[in-house]
């Protein structure tokens, strides 16, 4: 996690929330990861979509694993509750900290290799289970944490940096997710502001466990002409299928 502060001056007239917080309310700490990295991206939308929703930030446990995506908690919802837990098991202790406290919202942040690869296990489980969650995984077909070894969501034929193609058929999160049962699937592109954003809040208010899977580039070691998780082809691939927006559930009382 990363232990640099950001500075605490903020502008006297930001727009506040139904419960007076500003956005920079919901920020964390300065980010460590590579400049341009789509995981901040992330970051900033989750921050967006938690002022939106006027989030209590104490009331969110932000959970993760290990890898370049797993220090995307330290960045967002700083006075929220956080575990940074071992590779490949934050499922586990997701779902042991649901069970103690069902009246906190929790976040769940992993990376391809954390939850396609090492845990995949644990992530299969927790979408057995049901467990009341939104689950993110920031997906960029690499190691970024480990100078960029292929990850088992890299497609077919995908090529790193340092030339490396992928031998093998990807693991695609999402299709999984549906096939184990998840009520709440979803994918996009960390580039999207606009899609990602009303898909978190979504999430956020989903009864059950709510999966999005997030192409996530990695700018350092998976960015070529020839990965399928860098910006060129995903930007030239990606088609927003509709337009998307959250629309809340507001009950009021007629007076």
């Amino acid at each position: 996690m990363s232990y640099i502060s950001k500075p605490k001056f903020k502008h006297p007239q930001l727009r506040t929330n139904d419960i007076g917080l500003t956005r920079r309310d919901y920020e964390g700490t300065l980010t460590t990861l590579c400049a341009g990295c789509g995981h901040d991206s992330i970051s900033a939308a989750i921050i967006q979509a938690a002022a939106e929703m006027s989030l209590e930030p104490h009331r969110v446990a932000k959970i993760s694993g290990i890898g370049c995506s797993s220090k995307i908690p330290s960045y967002f919802l700083s006075k929220a509750h956080g575990f940074n837990s071992v590779h490949g098991r934050m499922p586990s202790v997701a779902t042991g900290a649901n069970i103690a406290n069902k009246e906190l919202s929790y976040i769940g942040i992993s990376g391809d290799g954390d939850s396609a690869s090492i845990g995949l296990g644990q992530f299969c489980h927790i979408v057995r289970r049901r467990v009341n969650m939104l689950y993110i995984v920031a997906n960029n077909g690499t190691y970024g944490l480990t100078k960029g070894q292929l990850s088992a969501t890299a497609d077919l034929g995908s090529k790193t940096k340092s030339g490396e193609e992928s031998q093998f058929d990807n693991i695609d999160m999402a299709t999984l997710a549906i096939e184990l049962g998840a009520s709440f699937v979803a994918r996009s592109f960390s580039g999207d502001k606009k899609q990602l954003v009303p898909l978190i809040q979504a999430g956020l208010s989903h009864k059950g466990f709510a999966f999005i899977d997030v192409i996530s580039p990695c700018v350092t070691f998976n960015n070529t002409d020839l990965s399928s998780h860098g910006y060129k082809n995903t930007w030239e691939n990606y088609i927003a299928l509709s337009d998307i927006d959250f629309v809340p559930e507001v009950f009021r009382i007629a007076k």
